[in-house]
């Protein structure tokens, strides 16, 4: 679990929306009985069960009696849009008009909605990505930046964009990986958002998103052109 957190309970719900947010627990998954549960992880019942109430809160786990805590499914909406998205022939350049349009909207919303867990988890995602990392690796943690940023806005629609634009573009976002100075640009840029969105400052947030694209659009023009 990320180590610099503001309390247990923080730390807890960052841990398990991490979990949530990349897929390593699914839709419908049941969690482990809180005893066992607080047990393996050695922290409180109490310091437990209160991440779980603000997982609780942002629909993420649903907690029934008898039944224990399952995590969500997806809303009708939310699936229907991926079900649409899915089925869309997209080309690469209209992918990459809609992450430009999308997701400094989603910086911006991240920097006035965001909680504390939230944050927790983008300071652990920079902290992995400050390290001599692997094109393959970086890529991967530029995937997630933008994932996680997407749950701290707090609205399932625009992760759903951010999950598919995600797909859609990968292709072309490694090559912004490709080289250290590509990796250390990409860096700089989720930092600035991360500092913007530490800030609660929305505006700043979409200008410091604005910035990175068009950054990483230049690494990727002069490694293709």
């Amino acid at each position: 679990m990320p180590q610099r957190a503001r309390s247990v309970s923080i730390q807890l719900a960052a841990h398990f929306e991490r979990l949530i947010a990349t897929g390593v627990l699914r839709p419908g998954e049941r969690l482990p009985p809180e005893r066992e549960l607080a047990a393996t992880l050695s922290v409180s019942r109490g310091s437990l069960r209160e991440a779980m109430h603000e997982l609780e809160a942002k629909n993420l786990v649903q907690r029934r009696t008898g039944r224990g805590t399952i995590v969500a499914e997806r809303t009708e909406s939310v699936t229907e849009l991926y079900s649409e998205l899915d089925g869309t022939d997209v080309t690469l350049d209209d992918a990459t008009e809609l992450r430009l349009i999308v997701e400094p909207r989603i910086a911006s919303a991240a920097a006035l909605r965001s909680a504390p867990s939230n944050l927790v988890q983008l300071e652990d995602v920079l902290a992995r990505s400050a390290q001599h990392l692997d094109a393959t690796t970086s890529l991967q943690l530029d995937v997630e930046f933008h994932l996680l940023l997407a749950h701290a806005a707090q609205n399932p629609l625009l992760v759903a964009l951010c999950t598919m634009t995600s797909r859609w573009t990968e292709t072309l976002r490694r090559h912004s990986h490709a080289t250290p100075e590509g990796r250390l640009r990409s860096l700089e840029g989720h930092q600035a958002i991360y500092q913007a969105v530490l800030a609660r400052d929305a505006d700043a947030a979409a200008a410091a998103m604005n910035e990175h694209l068009s950054a990483i659009r230049d690494v990727i023009a002069r490694r293709t052109s």
